[in-house]
């Protein structure tokens, strides 16, 4: 399925929005709201990173991402928004890119566990390649996977992002390497 059949709307004001999600732009009032959900180990089986420590933690965290938008050198765009589900109103997950301009985007998502394996990653992750493609004129988006995690891998596949690269031993978390693919979509591959 393609991103354009995903009746993503694209506002003015920075939200990314499908039929069951409203993308929020990161604040820091929103460490309170997702902590509990951040907490989960089971987010963290691939990635590295932990949960955070405290809420304050986490409010300093989002607190620093919603203030410096930019890179120091001014290079690249940090873009960061969280996922409502808009018949509950709760949290479902968080996006992030990172952009150059004009060129290319690296993402990345957290789906959490209650929303996992019902469309809401394929959804919002489909709306923010969108967004990148049609806000920030990127050439390119890529996502970098370790090699375990299968739900990821099918996500970007069936968003039409195909396996560029791997890397062995890219990282060393949870007590063991991990081996990463660098999946790519083109624009041209929207065409």
């Amino acid at each position: 399925m393609s991103t354009e059949s995903l009746n993503i709307k694209q506002p003015m004001d920075g939200a990314l929005e499908t039929a069951r999600l409203v993308g929020e732009p990161l604040t820091a009032a929103h460490a309170v709201l997702l902590f509990p959900e951040l907490r989960n180990p089971a987010l963290y089986r691939f990635i590295p990173q932990d949960p955070p420590p405290s809420i304050d933690t986490l409010t300093s965290r989002f607190e620093r991402l919603a203030s410096q938008p930019h890179s120091p050198d001014g290079d690249e765009l940090w873009l960061n928004w969280v996922l409502r589900e808009r018949a509950s109103d709760a949290y479902a997950g968080m996006l992030e890119a990172t952009v150059i301009p004009g060129q290319s985007a690296t993402i990345a998502y957290f789906v959490f566990v209650p929303y996992q394996r019902q469309g809401y990653a394929h959804e919002g992750v489909g709306a923010l390649v969108k967004h990148l493609f049609t806000v920030h004129q990127v050439d390119v988006v890529v996502a970098e996977i370790d090699t375990r995690n299968r739900a990821s891998i099918a996500l970007v596949k069936t968003l039409g992002f195909t396996c560029a690269a791997r890397t062995d031993n890219a990282d060393y978390f949870n007590g063991a390497p991990s081996d990463e693919y660098r999946f790519e979509l083109p624009r041209q591959a929207r065409a």
